[in-house]
């Protein structure tokens, strides 16, 4: 039988986890230290040092910059990101900022099983840009931050826990926008290098080079490579990861900019496995993968390796076309291969060889030595993502008395093959291919691909907005907007079946207010009203197989948009030594869409619940003390209160979840950070709590609070040496150790058997979970050249 996949799924296009880290070793060094160098590029990528906004006095960036915008948006910069993990990735980075809830399994940020929620919406709700250019999977919506740039790269993450930017290229962004800015490169020739060695055999080692200005061109380019590799902290099996940026910008003219960045990644990571709360109690962090190959061993290690390549393009231009007009353009492409694999095997305790492709029955068994004489034969169970992707966005803005008018287009374009194929496997139990290619993986008699699914989606995405910033007087502003998103997914399922094409096109009119108010040069108020959509997943609309020739699931496309009226009342306080904020806000939700795993024929799928109606209230915060120069002190927190309005169709008949508790959304979340630099000693802290989160609709089974901690202390040795610059530092990651299940990997309608509204005995189904991390250790020594 095809065996059960017991870890989850994951990966670029692996459409079946959620991709996360946990903290690392930290490139720490100075808050200043590129701020000192001339060489390097201010937070939004510019050339020139990094600037600091004054409002009629001088003030010190801490770990809550300056925001001018009318809504809320929390920032990590670069004096918090050099003194955290260099394996750190963006999810990491922002998780102590208010509303962000990271669920980490994996103190070096390798790992594919993770999340992040912001206000209690998941991970497939939370648009993402890097450079402009989006990151997110245009089929299933997840966004993959391992995949990222390397920390040393980027220049600053900017969180907003409500809404995208009307000009950002994303389609599901209901719960926010995360947005990375790649570091500029210096105006002059220098190599920075560092290694690092710590807990569980991890080591890593970084390069990059400078080429400063070339010659009389005005272009700069920068070029980094990283290696990293760590074996898994519990259970069997290693982390690989090997990464490449690249960045070539240029100035001229009045203000006008161009760059073309570029990041590959190639990655094998190892699955952690995803336990219920009756395997937790029972094996605790044991409940591993088996170290060795064993007859009818579907649980070996080298079975669930995940290796993926992933290749972005991104090229910002900004032009300056005089009397108060301006271009800008991002152009993007993006490639990703990779397989997200299980052990299964085939044979007559369950398929029996060659008996069905998708509904057709075969005449002769599959080719597959083994199986001739009624034997059975494990093999890799693949989960093939190949991915393309292209598109770009256009805006122009015009600036004529007291407005500001902006107009602007995007496509995008996107083509997704997704195939359940299966691989033989060597004596030993390794696969003969991990990749998932189609020659080596098993065939049927007469030559085709034998799989359980075979699918082919394009995505086409067109949006137009236009956009007014009015200044009614000095100290207001009124922004007024709308957005028009268009998406198309158009595909194939290539298996024999009563589903042959699928057409899904949907329209969303997204129209918005807001408005600021500059109080004092230290104080603002600011409110807004922001809609967003989200269209249900590639994955639903494809019926599935259960390889006896019947359907084990059907697809749909009556399936509804996800559609959120938001607002959002907030005031800032930035003073001298002193910086706050507190936002107040309001969701109102149709047609919820709540991603989920659903385990079809052992492969664990994304696949989408529809909530029906949802409301959420809540409030964010955020202060910033800097009482000494080099020294910030934060703390942020977040009450969110989200109730399921309808009840949830199961079985044909419903269950009572109107009043529930929303799923994966802590009520309360609090986080401590800091950061000190004396120009000798150096250090950094984090702290987070999160409260309970439920796990279920009926809310019936959920998981405890919990809290970690990550330290880092650190001495800048270029005083002792040559002076140049040479940091030593440690990193302590997750430091109390705690033993708990650090997030939800699967929601379900309920976990006990319940009675519907209907009468009806609705049977319940186990959540399952992500097992935090445990503690860890490494040291880095980095030298500028």
């Amino acid at each position: 039988m095809i065996g059960t996949l017991i870890g989850p799924i994951a990966g670029n296009g692996r459409k079946r986890a959620w991709m996360g880290a946990a903290t690392a070793l930290a490139l720490a060094t100075t808050g200043t230290a590129r701020a000192a160098d001339s060489a390097n590029a201010d937070a939004d990528g510019q050339d020139g040092p990094r600037q600091i906004r004054v409002i009629g006095h001088p003030d010190p960036e801490g770990l809550l910059p300056d925001q001018q915008v009318p809504k809320a948006v929390s920032t990590i910069g670069a004096a918090f990101i050099e003194k955290q993990a260099a394996t750190f990735n963006a999810f990491q980075l922002v998780n102590i900022l208010p509303g962000a809830n990271v669920a980490g399994t994996d103190p070096f940020g390798l790992s594919t099983s993770s999340s992040l929620s912001l206000r209690g919406l998941g991970q497939d709700a939370i648009g993402v840009t890097m450079e402009g250019a989006p990151q997110n999977d245009i089929g299933y919506y997840y966004a993959y931050p391992a995949q990222f740039a390397d920390a040393e790269n980027v220049a600053r993450v900017e969180l907003s826990q409500g809404s995208a930017d009307i000009a950002a290229p994303v389609v599901n962004a209901v719960g926010g926008l995360l947005a990375l800015s790649l570091d500029a490169p210096h105006r002059d020739f220098g190599v920075l290098a560092d290694a690092s060695v710590g807990s569980f055999n991890e080591r890593r080692g970084f390069v990059r080079v400078d080429t400063g200005t070339i010659g009389n061109t005005g272009l700069r380019a920068f070029v980094s490579y990283s290696n990293n590799q760590a074996d898994n902290w519990r259970g069997p099996g290693v982390d690989k990861r090997q990464h490449i940026d690249a960045k070539i910008a240029g100035e001229w003219g009045n203000g006008n900019t161009a760059s073309l960045s570029v990041s590959y990644n190639d990655a094998s990571n190892s699955t952690y496995l995803s336990p219920t709360l009756a395997d937790w109690q029972a094996q605790g962090r044991g409940y591993n993968l088996s170290a060795s190959y064993g007859s009818g061993d579907l649980n070996y290690w080298r079975l669930y390796r995940q290796p993926f390549r992933n290749l972005y393009f991104a090229a910002p231009l900004h032009l300056a076309l005089g009397t108060g007009l301006t271009l800008d353009t991002t152009s993007y492409l993006q490639f990703g291969y990779g397989n997200s694999p299980y052990g299964a095997s085939i044979g007559p305790d369950g398929y029996y060889p060659g008996t069905y492709l998708g509904t057709q029955a075969l005449d002769a068994p599959l080719k597959l030595a083994g199986t001739e004489n009624g034997g059975t034969v494990n093999v890799l169970g693949n989960w093939l993502g190949e991915q393309m992707r292209a598109g770009q966005i256009a805006r122009l803005t015009l600036k004529r008395g007291a407005h500001t008018l902006t107009a602007g287009l995007w496509i995008d374009y996107g083509s997704d093959r997704v195939v359940e194929s299966f691989t033989p496997l060597n004596a030993n139990g390794d696969p003969v291919d991990g990749w998932g290619h189609d020659e080596p993986a098993v065939h049927t008699a007469d030559g085709r691909l034998y799989s359980l699914a075979d699918t082919k989606t394009i995505t086409v995405a067109k949006a137009f907005f236009l956009a007014d910033s009015i200044a009614l007087s000095p100290k207001v502003t009124l922004d007024l907007g709308f957005k028009g998103v268009d998406l198309l997914h158009a595909g194939r399922n290539n298996l024999p079946g009563n589903q042959g094409r699928i057409h899904f096109d949907s329209f969303a009119a997204l129209p918005r207010a807001a408005i600021h108010v500059q109080v004092s040069d230290r104080q603002q108020i600011f409110a807004n009203v922001t809609t967003n959509f989200r269209a249900p997943d590639e994955y639903t609309l494809y019926d599935t197989y259960d390889g006896y020739g019947g359907i084990a699931s059907y697809g749909t496309t009556a399936l509804k948009n996800e559609y959120s009226l938001a607002q959002e009342l907030g005031w800032r306080w930035q003073g001298r030594n002193l910086s706050a904020s507190a936002t107040g806000f309001h969701y109102a939700f149709r047609n919820r869409l709540v991603a989920t795993m659903a385990n079809v024929n052992g492969a664990l799928v994304n696949t989408t619940l529809n909530g029906g109606r949802q409301e959420s209230w809540g409030v964010d915060a955020e202060v910033d003390w800097r009482p000494l120069a080099g020294m910030s002190l934060y703390a942020s927190g977040e009450w969110l209160r989200a109730r399921i309005k309808d009840n949830l169709p199961a079985d044909g008949d419903y269950l009572p979840t109107a009043g529930k508790v929303a799923v994966s959304g802590p009520n309360w979340q609090f986080a401590l950070g800091g950061t000190y630099d004396d120009t000798r000693l150096f250090g950094s802290f984090a702290l987070k709590y999160l409260g309970p989160q439920f796990a279920t609709f009926m809310n019936d089974e959920r998981i405890a609070g919990y809290a970690t901690l990550d330290l880092s202390v650190g001495v800048h040795l270029a005083g002792w040496l040559d002076g140049k610059r040479t940091d030593l530092r440690l990193n302590a990651i997750n430091v109390t150790d705690p033993h708990v299940l650090s997030g939800v990997q699967a929601v379900t309608p309920a976990a006990r058997d319940t009675v519907g509204t209907g009468g009806t005995l609705i049977a319940g189904q186990a959540p399952t979970y992500y097992i935090g991390s445990g503690r860890a250790f490494m040291v880095t020594l980095a030298r500028q050249f």
